[in-house]
């Protein structure tokens, strides 16, 4: 198949973490995507959990390699010219699976084609080829520009929160949840007293619901006479979980209009999600009881078509005070569940 012109470009991307309540997790990786034609190249992989190898938390030297291997300033990491595209957000390894390609110079043009999953050192095209993907030829030049940005020293993502609130207990279990997942967080009454330069080490600042207005203002002054622009973050309820699932939305740097997940709502009838491309959508409940107990329900996992889509709920699920997180492999958004007056 003959490759046919194609632009290519990069994007900043997030895959969000996770906290699970039986302590299980997942990390969160900030990297750097591919963008074919204007739409970033994971779109087009339904149901695919994973990273450019252009991640933020990469060392440097292995990065400046990375970044070199695309440009084919260095050997190809896996027979036939094969590059990783995508892979393990957790791990890396190969033997997890990664989206790898070939790719190739003709000319003064960069060639990509041959997608394949991969889980060993030699790709089976017939058996695990997308061959729905690609070849795509981009122009040398523009190509070489794109890359060649992310060796001049640019600043990496401001990975950490500063958590304001009176409830130390919950601050605490909720810091302790962010840095299991790879988000520094610290923890304090109030900002006026934090140095300017640690204020410019901050990628959000989440508030407690027992935080004054007063108290808001206050901080948010303190970041803006330090010259940082920074997310807020109301904190919706005492429930792990959603806050972090929250600040994991806050802390998304990606473009807003090349994100999958883009709306979510939930009464205590159904869940209404949209979603701008085909991909895995996780829809996950959160309840606290009369004794402020959380119940976690599960309420739907399966891929989901671009457009607006209603998720029944069980009543049981949502009774009370509750919430619903949805998640795609590189999003996640959180709403609280609303009701009709004078219904529980």
């Amino acid at each position: 198949m003959a490759a046919e012109y194609a632009t290519f470009g990069l994007a900043p991307a997030t895959r969000a973490g996770q906290v699970h309540t039986d302590g299980d997790f997942q990390v969160h990786r900030d990297f750097m995507d591919f963008v074919v034609d204007g739409r970033p190249l994971l779109f087009r992989l339904s149901d695919l959990d994973a990273v450019s190898p252009l991640a933020s938390d990469v060392p440097p030297a292995i990065f400046t390699a990375q970044v070199r291997g695309l440009l084919l300033e260095a050997d190809a990491p896996l027979p036939g010219g094969r590059y990783v595209i995508y892979g393990c957000p957790e791990c890396a390894d190969l033997a997890c699976g990664a989206v790898t390609a070939v790719i190739l110079r003709d000319g003064d043009d960069f060639v990509w084609r041959d997608f394949a999953w991969q889980t060993s050192e030699l790709a089976d095209l017939e058996l695990n080829g997308y061959h729905g993907i690609g070849p795509y030829r981009f122009p040398g030049a523009a190509y070489r520009e794109a890359l060649a940005t992310l060796l001049d020293g640019a600043p990496r993502p401001r990975r950490r929160v500063l958590l304001i609130g009176t409830r130390v207990a919950l601050l605490a279990r909720l810091a302790a949840a962010l840095r299991t997942i790879g988000i520094g967080a610290d923890i304090t009454e109030d900002a006026r007293g934090v140095p300017a330069d640690e204020l410019r080490t901050y990628g959000a600042v989440a508030f407690g619901r027992t935080v004054t207005e007063a108290r808001r203002a206050s901080v948010r002054r303190a970041f803006a006479d330090a010259g940082v622009d920074v997310a807020h973050v109301d904190g919706m309820g005492p429930v792990v979980p959603v806050l972090v699932a929250q600040i994991e939305h806050a802390l998304d740097r990606g473009p807003a209009e090349r994100r999958r997940l883009t709306r979510l709502t939930a009464t205590a009838a159904a869940a209404d999600v949209e979603v701008t491309s085909p991909c895995r959508v996780r829809l996950t409940a959160y309840r606290l009881d009369r004794l402020h107990r959380t119940h976690v329900h599960e309420v739907f996992d399966g891929v989901l078509e671009p457009g607006g889509h209603r998720v029944a709920l069980d009543a049981g699920a949502v009774k009370g005070e509750a919430y619903v997180v949805a998640r795609t492999p590189g999003s996640v958004l959180v709403t609280a569940v609303t009701r009709a007056p004078g219904r529980g």
